[in-house]
């Protein structure tokens, strides 16, 4: 196995290493990914299935969602203000296009302003017209609804009464009014809108590919080192195939 020594060998052999230990590394974040997205699944289980809260028991100015109070119920009530409805754009269901209609509510009790989902619609999904989207009940209106956190990043920004993703801390300063923190995918309102928009659908509450992940890559790293283990026996056979042979060769004639 003197071999092994050499510079070739050395380095192969560490090549190996890290390359076994990346995977290995790899498979073990995938095993804990798996264990944040059960830990998070059984939140979101919990909470999909509680009573409704007032809303500003759960929400506040100021305050961020917290990952325990994603997709609490939350009811409250007030009124709708259309004038100050926003379209989220490039939104699809089952392949078709269309957008998300986020139109502010106004609390009966504080005045603050809550961002309320109410749904998605389909249309052409064009940047340079404003979409015909339905109309929210007027009057008073109670409306329970799935507390989300704000969405982050440069799709945020809104532009002409339109964005791309929900967020109050882009949308707040476009309102006229206080706004709390975070936003609700509406569940019901009564009464309801004379053309109801198709609700956000309950979560996935699979566990993901995580787990096969995790187990393909330490399957590479076994393979890894298997592999390195095969061609140093390989190459160990060869060497002594050589030798015994030149052993065997027989002793040329003097003359």
């Amino acid at each position: 196995m003197r071999f092994m020594l050499s510079r070739r060998w050395v380095l192969f052999a560490l090549a190996v290493a890290v390359l076994a230990y990346g995977c290995w590394w790899l498979g073990e974040w995938q095993f804990h990914r798996l264990e944040d997205r059960k830990e998070s699944n059984a939140v979101t289980e919990h909470n999909i299935v509680a009573d409704p809260q007032p809303v500003e028991d759960v929400l506040a100015v100021g305050e961020p969602v917290g990952s325990d109070e994603e997709w609490l119920r939350v009811r409250a009530r007030g009124e709708y203000d259309d004038s100050q409805t926003v379209i989220v754009r490039y939104q699809t269901r089952d392949g078709a296009s269309g957008v998300d209609v986020v139109t502010p509510l106004r609390l009966q009790d504080s005045g603050r302003l809550l961002l309320v989902d109410r749904g998605w619609v389909a249309t052409e999904n064009r940047g340079d017209a404003s979409p015909d989207v339905p109309a929210p009940p007027t009057g008073t209106v109670d409306v329970v609804g799935w507390v989300r956190a704000d969405a982050t990043g440069d799709s945020t920004a809104v532009d002409h009464g339109s964005t791309r993703a929900i967020s109050s801390a882009t949308i707040g300063p476009t309102l006229d009014g206080e706004v709390l923190t975070g936003f609700v995918d509406l569940v019901s309102e009564q009464p309801e809108a004379a053309r109801p928009l198709t609700l956000t659908e309950t979560p996935d509450l699979g566990n993901g590919p995580h787990f096969f992940y995790g187990l393909q890559w330490w399957f590479f790293a076994a393979l890894a080192v298997f592999g390195f283990g095969y061609l140093a026996f390989d190459e160990r056979r060869k060497l002594r195939s050589a030798a015994a042979a030149k052993d065997d060769a027989p002793e040329p004639v003097r003359r």
